[in-house]
């Protein structure tokens, strides 16, 4: 285990590590898809905030290339003046995770943002490997951004938002749509730690390959359950182009393995002239945003991504 003494750690995060590293739970790798899955749900449940009041909550379909992709729309207003949309993938390693995993946090990004959010119930390797994720999520964005009767909203612009798997896949639609524009344009995206390449020595895979809840042993069975094919933008967007990118809003955690690949889009962002905020979180682990209960740390994280949303979009008007 990596010794946490050299690296800055908040107290609840230390405090909730060493509760989780008592455990002694097996690792996700031994314990079979359907046990992991129901396993991360279980650790939100105790874990994150309650789900906040919405006026709408609604399920939705869409179609997708493989039949019709669960959805689910969000807002705190039943009815609004046309704007933009929240389309939001959720994370775990293209895995675990699903609408309800990730329930609570969309309703804090609805009420928070005062902006519609429409979650993605995206197909999940292994029974579905790479491309399932990104095809499901772009054929939804596509679908959101054709102004469909079921949203009962007037949509002037997407905003692809998502964390971990669900951060890559945010930045993988950005790019498909910038390339091959949708019936309204990417007005700005938001990924929160996400794997942007598949670079295997990053110094942070070193620093905190175990005991920081993502560990080697998970990212190693994610990766090998989703069967990503290295140098494939939509694999792994650090290939695609990035002088097009729309404003962007990207987090890291400072205690995440995967926090390097997030610095390394952002470098490229920036060298290719793109607007940028970059905010990285120093002493906390990756997942934060679904662990607010656990941490309440993260709901000062959460509110600087927002004033860091709202901010980007001011300037875009």
């Amino acid at each position: 285990m990596t010794d946490q003494t050299t690296h800055f750690v908040r107290p609840d995060v230390a405090a909730f590590l060493a509760f989780l590293n008592g455990t002694q739970a097996p690792p996700m790798s031994q314990m079979g898809v359907d046990m992991a899955r129901a396993s991360f749900f279980a650790m939100g449940a105790l874990a994150e905030q309650p789900p906040r009041d919405l006026a709408v909550i609604r399920d939705l379909t869409c179609p997708g290339p493989a039949g019709d992709i669960p959805l689910r729309l969000y807002d705190a207003r039943e009815a609004r003046e046309p704007g933009p949309v929240v389309t939001f993938c959720h994370g775990g390693g293209f895995v675990i995770g699903d609408l309800e995993s990730h329930h609570s946090l969309c309703t804090e990004i609805a009420a928070e943002l005062d902006l519609p959010v429409i979650a993605v119930d995206y197909r999940l390797a292994p029974e579905h490997p790479f491309p399932a994720a990104p095809d499901d999520c772009e054929a939804a964005a596509r679908w959101i951004a054709t102004n469909p009767e079921e949203l009962g909203r007037k949509v002037t612009g997407l905003i692809p938002m998502g964390d971990s798997a669900g951060g890559n896949l945010a930045i993988v639609i950005t790019q498909a749509l910038v390339e091959r524009p949708a019936d309204v344009p990417v007005i700005l995206q938001v990924p929160i730690y996400p794997l942007s390449d598949e670079k295997p020595d990053h110094p942070s895979f070193v620093n905190f390959a175990e005991g920081y809840l993502l560990t080697m042993d998970s990212m190693q069975w994610f990766g090998e359950s989703y069967k990503a094919e290295s140098g494939n933008r939509r694999a792994y967007p650090i290939h695609g182009e990035h002088s097009t990118t729309p404003p962007t809003v990207l987090v890291t955690a400072g205690l995440d393995p995967i926090r390097d690949s997030g610095r390394v889009y952002g470098a490229e962002l920036i060298r290719a002239g793109a607007e940028v905020v970059f905010l990285e979180m120093k002493g906390t682990i990756h997942g934060f945003t679904q662990l607010r209960k656990a941490l309440p740390s993260a709901e000062a994280d959460m509110q600087s991504i927002f004033a860091a949303v709202r901010l980007l979009l001011e300037r875009s008007k």
